[in-house]
């Protein structure tokens, strides 16, 4: 969320990660993508899209995934280019919380709520079936008695997430072909690209000036994009940077 100079206060930024993986799982190449915030995300959704088509054209046999958290945009998207699509892990893994709140609620049983948690993020990585096991929890401690309303309702959204996102949840088995199972490269991006330069005390934002921003960072932190942009410039001029 970026501060915006006009009355519309702060707004969302988009920001987006192409990464290239070996066969042993290890990242090899990252291109990064932001933009200023534009309601319907349109024209960053066409510039991924087009980094994405490039990215098939060379490399015609590459397994194409994508990972994000529950946001339902990200899924559309991701539906429409890539083959295979997981919940970012440690996202998931955050309800767990909510289940842990309910299983031990007593104030004294922290520690008991803290192995709960360790014990089932363990299992939801490795045990195929962990997320149909969690569903059951979920309803079983939804008829708990003596939980507080507010707990209630954390283990009521927790059941409607793993239900909602289970074919989404595959975590076995991307990691058995050595798939990454976290979004932590664009949420790292986030931070550097947008948070750390524009939200510093005091500024403000118009569209164009974020936009341009951002597109400059987006390239100097993609190795060799930076070069390839002045080369460009050289061939062609300034109107390419439009």
């Amino acid at each position: 969320m970026i501060p915006m100079a006009d009355s519309s206060g702060y707004r969302e930024a988009m920001v987006g990660a192409l990464s290239f993986y070996d066969t042993a799982g290890e990242r090899q190449h990252t291109i990064y993508l932001a933009a200023a915030p534009e309601y319907g995300k349109q024209t960053f959704t066409e510039r991924l899209a087009r980094e994405i088509t490039a990215a098939k054209q060379h490399y015609p046999d590459a397994r194409f995934i994508g990972i994000a958290d529950g946001a339902a945009a990200n899924w559309s998207f991701l539906a429409q280019h890539t083959e295979q699509q997981l919940i970012d892990f440690y996202h998931a893994s955050e309800y767990l919380a909510l289940l842990a709140q309910a299983r031990y609620p007593k104030r004294n049983e922290q520690s008991a709520r803290e192995r709960y948690r360790h014990d089932q993020a363990h299992r939801l990585k490795h045990d195929p079936h962990a997320v149909d096991a969690l569903i059951n929890e979920a309803k079983r401690l939804g008829e708990k008695r003596g939980l507080s309303q507010a707990v209630r309702e954390g283990v009521r959204r927790a059941w409607t997430y793993f239900t909602n996102h289970r074919h989404q949840m595959d975590y076995p088995g991307f990691l058995a072909e050595h798939f990454p199972i976290g979004s932590g490269v664009t949420e790292a991006a986030c931070k550097t690209l947008v948070k750390q330069r524009l939200c510093a005390s005091g500024m403000r934002w118009k569209t164009k000036g974020a936009g341009i921003v951002l597109s400059l960072r987006a390239l100097s932190q993609t190795t060799g994009r930076w070069q390839q942009f002045w080369q460009r410039i050289d061939q062609f001029g300034a109107a390419c940077f439009g």
